[in-house]
């Protein structure tokens, strides 16, 4: 096991690494940036090292300042969190190349499962369902080509995307040379890589996601489905598991898919498989997140696993010390993220309590929110033992929760909790369009 880990991220993601680690005896490094100097996560590490200004081309994306304090503290590991360099096999083969552990899957499975539309193809030959689509297109005459055999209307992709970047959706050929445009820009941008891909929208949909785990000895667990499907603009609000539109013969079916394809592939690690949900109950696969996912906090609260640690583990060579048999999903669990509308600086912060509530947060009294980085300020889980005790806990939660200084969104995730479709679970990815 490792003695001590570098966590190359800020925010939530960071504090979350660190109280793992904690608890697993292990020391910790953070980095910060200019602007993250007083933040929580560096407060918390063991130590820590400012690696470059606030803008995050210049610190947490560059990749010789944080290597460069991994190898000085004497780390033997990086956790990369989520966003950043968490999907970068780049900046993993050069922690291998510097004798670092880099927690997540090796550089070579992160290459060929970074282009989402090459995951596509090797997904449908382990026997899932994907939505059709083509590989990596060439320009734009090769997009409406493609658009024209599929049939509007079709969503533009990036290959490396992720976070609900570089997405586009495309109605008639008209629309394709400005989309095609601005989902290349996006992905140059948000990850480097401008290349993108075209695929079928399927409409009306839920977006459901399964976590896996796998270790070096072949094992693999599906830790169940979670429900993202309240979105706007693709970026998610709400996530709760089970899926209400999942029954238990349809999940039972989709995660021992999940699990053959996982070992298909010959994955290890923490990953997540993205599906499309139509109305027939035909799971559709999108895409698989070859890290941590945000939302991984509303599967631990429901089957009792911390993701985190069980990562750390792998990543030493530990196997699983769990089968599929072993899990157990047992009630609901709800997840709010609760985001800033705007700058400022926080001044007061009260914080739910009660059995099964929890709050992810890197928000201390004085924490300043700042454009550079994105607008999340923490997650609020809740678990119960049924749907309607969870949303009744969350509703509560909610109103407790207190947040001054900085501009939230909590009121309108009361709305959606309380509106009658969210309550019958029959909704789906229009719900906020329809709002």
């Amino acid at each position: 096991m490792f003695s001590k880990i570098l966590i190359a991220n800020r925010g939530e993601i960071a504090v979350r690494i660190i109280r793992a680690c904690k608890e697993m005896g292990i020391a910790t490094v953070a980095i910060y940036s200019e602007a993250d100097k007083n933040a929580l996560h560096v407060a918390l590490a063991d130590e820590s090292y400012c690696i470059g200004p606030a803008q995050a081309g210049e610190s947490y994306l560059l990749e010789h300042p944080i290597l460069s304090a991994a190898l000085l503290s004497g780390a033997q590991a990086i956790h990369p969190g989520y966003g950043f360099l968490s999907e970068n096999a780049r900046f993993a083969k050069q922690c291998r190349h510097n004798g670092l552990v880099f927690i997540g899957p090796n550089p070579e499975t992160m290459e060929e499962l970074s282009d989402k539309a090459v995951i596509k193809g090797k997904m449908a030959k382990a026997g899932l369902r994907v939505i059709p689509g083509t590989e990596t297109l060439t320009d734009v005459q090769d997009a409406l080509s493609a658009a024209e055999k599929i049939g509007y209307p079709v969503m533009l992709k990036a290959c490396a995307g992720g976070g609900g970047r570089g997405i586009r959706l495309v109605r008639s050929p008209e629309e394709m040379e400005s989309a095609y445009q601005q989902s290349v820009a996006e992905g140059t941008a948000a990850f480097g890589d401008g290349s993108v891909y075209l695929e079928k929208y399927v409409f009306p949909a839920r977006h459901v996601e399964l976590q896996i785990m796998a270790d070096e000895a072949g094992n693999a667990v599906c830790l169940g489905e979670r429900d993202c499907s309240l979105q706007r603009r693709n970026q998610k609000l709400i996530e709760e598991t089970p899926s209400p539109a999942v029954n238990p013969e349809m999940r039972s079916r989709i995660m021992a898919q999940a699990v053959q394809a996982v070992k298909a592939i010959g994955y290890v690690g923490a990953g997540t498989l993205e599906f499309l949900l139509d109305r027939e109950g035909n799971f559709w696969f999108m895409e698989m997140n070859v890290r941590l996912q945000v939302e991984h906090s509303v599967t631990e609260m429901l089957c009792g696993i911390d993701l985190v640690k069980w990562q750390i583990r792998i990543a030493a060579g530990i196997p699983l010390s769990f089968r599929q048999q072993d899990i157990r999903l047992e009630g609901s669990a709800l997840e709010c993220r609760i985001t800033a509308q705007s700058c400022g600086k926080l001044e007061m912060l009260h914080v739910p309590g009660g059995p099964f509530v929890r709050f992810d947060t890197f928000l201390v009294q004085g924490t300043a929110m700042t454009p550079y980085y994105d607008s999340l300020l923490g997650k609020l889980i809740v678990h119960a033992g049924t749907r309607e005790e969870a949303l009744r806990k969350m509703k509560a939660a909610l109103c407790e929760l207190v947040v001054e200084g900085i501009p939230t969104n909590i009121e309108e995730q009361l709305c959606i909790i309380s509106d009658e479709r969210f309550m019958s679970g029959n909704y789906d990815l229009s719900f906020m369009g329809s709002r």
